[in-house]
């Protein structure tokens, strides 16, 4: 079984299905990193898009009311320190 199919993402709650905490969890992330190895313009593009709809669907479900720092939780991780 890969990475994909072991820690998929549920919508609109953007939670792992397999660990139940906020998406991409750690499993998610290695595999993204090794999925866009080389690539890291293109997987920080990635991640903003779903973070845009993250944004989107969280605050629906939140009434309203955006969800705090989205930023580190879908890009922060991934860009190059």
């Amino acid at each position: 079984m890969n990475g994909r199919a072991e820690h998929p993402l549920l919508k609109p709650a953007w939670r792992c299905r397999t660990c139940g905490i906020a998406w991409p969890c750690s499993t998610a992330k290695l595999r993204l990193l090794g999925e866009y190895r080389g690539r890291r313009d293109e997987l920080i593009a990635h991640l903003k898009a779903l973070q845009a709809e993250a944004t989107e669907q969280l605050t629906e479900l939140n009434g309203g009311t955006a969800p705090g720092d989205l930023d580190a939780r879908f890009v922060g991780w991934a860009t190059p320190r």
